[in-house]
């Protein structure tokens, strides 16, 4: 089948971005030349492509990967590779994104696909969930017993922590944006939920610890929820630096830190596939260990046509999605 449709498709369609702006804005849907791979690659056709708060940022042209104009969007998918037909999830090689019908993969950052996952799910599973493992476990090194605090908890970033924070053993509690996003990071499983819109987190962190504060804290948010959070962070305390999806970049007075004695850690998953290629592939084995036996399954909030695209985008940059939004065919 894959041979058959390498030769038949001559084009695709595609979505592009033109000029730098908010997606709705600078996105349009194209025909364009389905893309060659070149030494070390492969072309696969997308099952499925999540959307990333990272392809907002590159829309806007402030992410620190910024491909040249025009590009296609869209940094994660699950797609089969042409040719042999085989499953996988991955990043694709930009600027032939996710966000099209066909796109370009290196051949080294392709992924079997779990089975337990269906197409959206599985587009969903890769970066969340590694981005999850490596801040929770070779960053904080969270243990069993301690109480882990995760921002943006129903999120498709904040989901993935939950679960992974439940499997080590910790307690968590989750920091949430209304009464929807609570329900779901109840249904995830977490202990204490916050609603950050009706009560105030650090009070609520300290009152259900003790006043001990929370001994790992993950925060994709940045801005209000990291000075929030070294208000509430435990004696030895790690606070794992995930993303800024709040919008602001936190400038911490570094003193603050040393009196109260906790550790400020950063996360960029992306260093670890040149730094520790074989780290990464394990994490993906045990990864989709646990999927298959249920300790972990992607949250996905919609499940978005092709025209849908820019709008998820649009809720994404808002604030407004539960779980992933994945784009499938």
């Amino acid at each position: 089948m894959g041979n058959r449709i390498e030769r038949e498709v001559t084009a695709l369609r595609a979505w592009q971005v033109t000029t730098h702006g908010e997606p709705a804005d600078v996105m349009r849907a194209v025909e364009v030349p389905v893309p060659e791979a070149g030494a070390g690659q492969v072309l696969v056709r997308v099952r499925g492509a999540a959307l990333n708060f990272p392809d907002v940022l590159m829309c806007r042209g402030q992410y620190q990967v910024q491909p040249p104009l025009p590009y296609t969007p869209g940094v994660e998918l699950c797609g089969e590779v042409v040719g042999s037909g085989e499953r996988v999830v991955g990043t694709p090689v930009l600027p032939t994104g996710a966000l099209a019908e066909y796109a370009l993969m290196e051949s080294d950052s392709v992924y079997p696909c779990p089975d337990s996952l269906d197409d959206a799910e599985a587009a969903g599973f890769l970066l969340a969930y590694q981005t999850g493992w490596f801040g929770l476990h070779r960053r904080a090194k969270l243990q069993p017993g301690e109480t882990l605090l995760v921002h943006a908890a129903a999120g498709g970033v904040g989901s993935a922590a939950v679960q992974l924070g439940k499997a080590a053993g910790a307690r968590v509690i989750a920091v949430v944006g209304g009464p929807v996003k609570a329900e779901a990071a109840r249904a995830l499983g977490a202990d204490v939920v916050v609603d950050r819109r009706e009560g105030n987190f650090v009070a609520a962190v300290k009152e259900a610890t003790g006043g001990r504060g929370a001994d790992v804290v993950y925060d994709p948010v940045g801005g209000d929820a990291y000075q929030g959070s070294t208000k509430c962070v435990a004696f030895e305390g790690r606070i794992v630096v995930v993303g800024f999806a709040g919008g602001t970049i936190p400038a911490p007075p570094l003193n603050h830190a040393l009196v109260k004695n906790y550790s400020i850690l950063g996360l960029h998953w992306g260093l670890y596939r040149a730094k520790d290629p074989e780290a990464v592939a394990a994490c993906h084995r045990e990864l989709t260990r646990m999927a298959a036996d249920g300790t972990i399954k992607t949250l996905v909030g919609a499940r978005l046509s092709f025209e849908e695209a820019p709008a998820g985008l649009t809720r994404l940059a808002a604030g407004e999605n539960v779980g992933r939004l994945v784009v499938v065919p």
